[in-house]
């Protein structure tokens, strides 16, 4: 499909067809921030879920100054649960340390698990050593995509003093979660780190093993 010009996306975001819509955000993907914006704001509060959802989406990959205040108003009051998780990723696509604290908030009293697990891996996106106690908080959750969340990000703000906790995972059933914690642990150097790295090398699960493997050599 050959690039629209910006006035053909316009015309596409008016559209009553919803394909024609998300084609259009789609189409923004070569558009500048600043151009791609105005764009955006048309179709934020669409009546197709999933062009809202790209809309919020596409403020995170398409950063401006006013991205941030529209994604917390969203994630803060949005009735639905999937657009909420939406804005808390792309919170954590703008990289601005301002989303710690909205997102701190989403993952406490947020009651779906899918804005907690966004919130959790956007707070790994910021890198803010702050976010540990929130993290290792999560690793109780009952939800394994949580503690696999968890785990991402604990490496991801390298929080080495959460190693002995994340090492209890080392036998977890769920294989991503066995993967994500030989992910994370090669971004915590320790020697008990490199420890159980050596052993989630012999797992059992290839993926596992080659991830302990790549962070050993990370560790090297």
């Amino acid at each position: 499909m050959s690039q629209l010009s910006l006035d053909e996306i316009a015309v596409r975001l008016e559209s009553h067809n919803s394909g024609d819509r998300l084609v259009a955000l789609a189409s923004l993907r070569n558009v500048s921030p600043d151009e791609a914006f105005p764009l955006i704001e048309k179709v934020l509060d669409d009546e197709n879920l999933q062009v809202r959802s790209m809309a919020i989406f596409a403020l995170g990959v398409k950063p401006t100054a006013q991205s941030f205040p529209i994604l917390v108003q969203v994630l803060e009051s949005e009735p639905d649960y999937s657009i909420r998780a939406g804005a808390a990723g792309a919170l954590g696509y703008l990289e601005d340390g301002r989303a710690f604290e909205p997102l701190v908030r989403a993952f406490y009293e947020d009651t779906d698990w899918l804005v907690r697990f966004s919130a959790a891996v956007s707070l790994g996106n910021l890198k803010n050593p702050r976010a540990q106690e929130v993290l290792i908080k999560a690793l109780d959750s009952k939800e394994v995509v949580l503690q696999q969340a968890a785990i991402a990000a604990l490496g991801e703000i390298g929080a080495v003093e959460a190693v002995d906790r994340i090492l209890s995972f080392a036998q977890s059933e769920d294989w991503l979660v066995r993967q994500r914690l030989a992910e994370a642990l090669g971004h915590l150097p320790t020697e008990k780190s490199i420890s159980a790295l050596k052993y989630l090398a012999k797992d059992s699960h290839s993926q596992v093993a080659e991830a302990a493997r790549l962070s050993l050599q990370r560790l090297a």
